[in-house]
């Protein structure tokens, strides 16, 4: 029987961008529906989806390494709902994969202005029971980190929490 050609390189794309996938609804993975339907709206173009960015490029993915309790030991995840289950309050983001952000990233982007970079907005968004998320925001530029946090994961589970200390301080 004659032997295929292995397609190696093709399989690898295809598996880089289901975990590329994963990882982005990760943060989302708890919004609303209707957060989600129009996150996955098409943008113009066949086939190009919300989280493509220009052609040739793809949205920028995170992991996340997080303190473990007191010591020095640290864990490593995928996903920030992974990270919400465990509770960690404390974690780095570094890009694992992308060149540029999403549609939803740039949007977080824009509403931080300038106070917060794109790693900032997913280790915020990776943590809970810590501040941004349980404390009241009290200047301009908490403001503008707590805008992009709500853009960056509507599907945080204490985004309420966030979006209720944002109504106090705008009034």
């Amino acid at each position: 029987m004659p032997r295929r050609p292995r397609r190696s390189a093709t399989i690898v794309a295809a598996l880089a961008s289901a975990v590329a996938l994963t990882v982005l609804t990760g943060c989302s993975s708890f919004a609303d529906p209707a957060d989600r339907a129009e996150a996955d709206e098409p943008t113009g173009g066949a086939g190009v989806s919300e989280s493509s960015g220009p052609s040739g490029s793809s949205p920028v993915v995170f992991t996340f390494t997080c303190s473990v309790g007191d010591g020095s030991a640290t864990e490593t995840y995928t996903t920030s709902a992974a990270v919400w289950e465990d509770g960690r309050t404390s974690c780095t983001a570094a890009p694992i994969t992308g060149t540029q952000p999403s549609r939803q990233q740039q949007s977080a982007l824009d509403a931080a202005a300038g106070d917060a970079t794109l790693a900032e907005l997913a280790e915020g968004c990776a943590v809970s029971g810590t501040a941004p998320w349980t404390t009241p925001v009290r200047s301009r530029e908490q403001a503008n980190v707590a805008a992009g946090l709500e853009r960056y994961c509507p599907g945080h589970p204490e985004i309420d929490r966030l979006r209720d200390a944002l109504t106090v301080y705008r009034r």
